[in-house]
């Protein structure tokens, strides 16, 4: 005799994902509980953390942040290698807004947020027609001729950097700041990628000739996708630059390209949520194994290895449909 398996709907969910009968508060709190764990972890985490792991936590905020920047792009069909460069024209941004017209730390952040958004779309904006890996390979090239750029001209402090940047006034603010941008990204870019809007960047994404034939102009959304993703790169680089007190070359480095990709894959592409889940659990594994040498990226590269090929749909898809759906074993005639 033989079986599959069938995956069903759990009864809460089919009475409520459309139309929200709620009849009780056991399923008020199944359609709650995904959406207060992250915002009660976010109030919670900084007050039990210690010094260090604050720190850690401020890295895995700004990786969630370029890891849901990644995403909306992935999502409007623009697959980007260089989140370095958001990163690092925000850090850049803040860092002259700053050192040079001494800016109140907030005032340059929101500054450098929106500069350094309209600075990325600017570069990108003449390569918005490329498609699939020419695109990813402007986007990584980018970043490395404004680091040589940086470095041969010696503008904005060159190879040694602008130092001596103000801080925020207090590391709570630090904290409570990045986790408050991390939850305003996180729910309200899944309600815009939910929305009328969201469903003609995913189409552009799907079949951009049709959307086209559809009389939409597909480099107009596109144009927007690039400037929301580079502001939320730019104020993560902003950000960092007041934390670290420091805007030089490094913030283009690859890395800020290769761990949001990363975070992004492991934790699920295309929903936003699995983007900060999987930097929720790379960057705190890279502190971990920092401490085994030359190992950590071994076993850094198999773990993400392991993560790819057993759960190609990512952490958070998997979560959500064992959530959603039981399964059951049924006889096959």
């Amino acid at each position: 005799m033989k079986k599959r398996k069938e995956r069903i709907d759990r009864g809460i969910k089919a009475r409520s994902g459309d139309i929200f009968a709620l009849s009780s508060w056991r399923e008020m709190l199944y359609l709650s509980a995904p959406r207060l764990i992250p915002i009660i972890g976010f109030m919670v985490l900084p007050l039990v953390l210690g010094d260090y792991w604050q720190k850690v936590l401020l890295s895995v905020a700004v990786f969630a942040l370029l890891a849901i920047s990644w995403d909306i792009l992935a999502q409007s069909g623009m697959i980007s290698l260089g989140q370095a460069l958001f990163f690092g024209t925000g850090a850049y941004a803040a860092g002259i807004f700053n050192y040079y017209w001494h800016w109140h730390p907030l005032i340059s952040i929101a500054a450098a947020t929106i500069a350094g958004g309209l600075l990325c779309t600017l570069f990108l904006l003449p390569v918005l027609r490329l498609r699939g890996i020419y695109f990813s390979m402007v986007t990584l090239i980018i970043p490395l001729m404004l680091v040589r750029i940086i470095e041969a001209t010696k503008i904005f402090g060159g190879t040694e950097g602008l130092t001596g940047i103000e801080a925020l006034s207090s590391k709570w603010i630090e904290l409570y700041l990045a986790m408050a941008v991390l939850t305003a990204a996180l729910f309200g870019f899944r309600r815009m990628i939910a929305s009328d809007y969201g469903l003609i960047l995913k189409a552009i994404n799907d079949n951009d000739r049709s959307v086209i034939n559809a009389g939409i102009n597909i480099y107009w959304f596109k144009t927007q996708a690039l400037f929301i993703s580079a502001c939320v790169g730019a104020f993560a680089g902003a950000f960092m630059t007041h934390v670290y007190m420091f805007a030089g070359m490094p913030v283009f480095a690859l890395d800020y390209s290769i761990l949001p990709i990363a975070a992004a894959v492991v934790g699920g592409p295309g929903t936003l949520a699995g983007a900060t889940l999987g930097a929720f659990i790379l960057v705190p594994l890279s502190e971990i194994l920092r401490g085994i040498g030359g190992l950590r990226i071994v076993l850094y590269g198999l773990f993400l290895v392991v993560f790819i090929v057993a759960l190609p749909e990512g952490i958070f898809q998997y979560v959500q449909r064992k959530y959603h759906q039981f399964e059951r074993w049924v006889e096959v005639e």
